[in-house]
Order: C-alpha cells, then sequence, then structure tokens
C-alpha cells in the first residue's frame, strides 16, 4: 500500500514541476500574452515587486482561504503543497532563465505554445492524483455550487474579471491570453485521462500481486 502511495505523490509532485516549467516557459515570452492568471500575477509582480512565484502564491493562500469559508469540501493537503510548490518551483526556472531570446515572432509563438501544452500535461498529471483541488479550480467549483451557474459560465466570468483587472495593472495582455484555454485544456484532459489510467492499472496489478501472494 505505501508503494501505490509514494507512487501517486512522485506522479503528483511531478506534475506541479512540469506544470511550473510550462508556466516559466509562457513567462519568458509574456509579450504574446498569458493565461489571466499568470497576467494578475506578472502586473502585481511590475507593479509592487516581489516575485512572479510569490503572487502566485499569495493569490492562491487568499483564494483558498475564501473557499475554505465557503466549503472545505475542495481543500485538501494537496491544495497547500501546490500553492507553495508552485510558486517555488515558477522563481526557480525562472531563475535559471533557459528560455533563449528570439526576437522572432514566430520562434516566440513556438515557444508559448510548448509551454502552453506542457503546463496542460502537467496539470493533468498532479489533478489525475487527486490530492485537492488547485486553488484556483477550488475557488470556481465552490462558487459554482454556490451560486447554481455552470463550472464553464463560473470560469469564463471568474477569468475574464481577472484579466480586466490584470490589464489595468499593466499585465501582460495579448492574442495567446485569449486563446490558452482553446490550447490548453485538450492537453490536460488527454493528459488527465492518460495518467488516471495508468494509475489504475499500477492499483490493479497490485491488488492482483496481494490475492496471488495471499
Amino acid at each position: 500500500m505505501k508503494r501505490l502511495i509514494y507512487i501517486r505523490l512522485i506522479v503528483f509532485l511531478l506534475g506541479l514541476v512540469v506544470l511550473s516549467l510550462g508556466i516559466s516557459i509562457t513567462v519568458k515570452v509574456q509579450h504574446l500574452g498569458l493565461h489571466p492568471w499568470d497576467v494578475l500575477s506578472v502586473g502585481l509582480y511590475d507593479k509592487f515587486g516581489l516575485t512572479i512565484g510569490s503572487w502566485g502564491i499569495i493569490i492562491g493562500l487568499a483564494l483558498t482561504f475564501v473557499t475554505l469559508f465557503l466549503d472545505r469540501t475542495y481543500v485538501r493537503a494537496g491544495t497547500y503543497i501546490n500553492i507553495i510548490l508552485v510558486g517555488i518551483f515558477i522563481d526557480f526556472f525562472l531563475w535559471l532563465d533557459f528560455v533563449p531570446e528570439t526576437n522572432n515572432l514566430f520562434l516566440d509563438a513556438v515557444i508559448i505554445t510548448v509551454g502552453i501544452i506542457i503546463m496542460g500535461i502537467g496539470g493533468g498529471m498532479y489533478n489525475s492524483v487527486r490530492l485537492g483541488a488547485g486553488p484556483r479550480d477550488g475557488f470556481m467549483l465552490v462558487i459554482s455550487d454556490k451560486t447554481g451557474y455552470s463550472i464553464r459560465a463560473v470560469r469564463i466570468t471568474t477569468e475574464s474579471l481577472v484579466l480586466v483587472i490584470g490589464l489595468i495593472i499593466g499585465g501582460p495582455v495579448f492574442v495567446f491570453s485569449f486563446i490558452f484555454t482553446f490550447i490548453q485544456s485538450p492537453v490536460f484532459q488527454f493528459s488527465y485521462e492518460k495518467w488516471t489510467k495508468w494509475l489504475h492499472l499500477i492499483e490493479r496489478r497490485y491488488v492482483r500481486k496481494k490475492e496471488t501472494a495471499v
């Protein structure tokens, strides 16, 4: 049983690392536009300092406190691990500064697309373990539950408001800000389904081995 727990933790942590890597790649070509929540983090960083990862942590904790106040269902240990580690990993990858500056619009578009795809893969990985919803997802899920509006409607409304706030404070809003989700969502779904299937397969094999041993 411990082995299964370790496998799930490894997949969860690797997922957070991969997600953070993808975010850091997109931030390096932010002039093409970022995901609404990242627009807000970068805008706050540009205006008030700290680091982009630090603002991600602050925003994540604020959303989690609201979610806890409304309904504790979606907040678990993995939620807090997500908040802290993603912020730390983003700052670490940005510190490494490994993404080359191309000064070429086409290459920058390729780089940001790769970053978005990596984000989708990482998001699918850590969510497949089901250790708790991420702070933004948990917030939108609880708002959907309390208001009766669909998750899709709440997501669109919330991220639109976040995008406007991010734009007002000087965050990087451009073309990719509006097509981000259309690239990331199908990759996320594919990754989530594959990792969920793989984890279930590992668990079934473990159960069979235990039954055979008995």
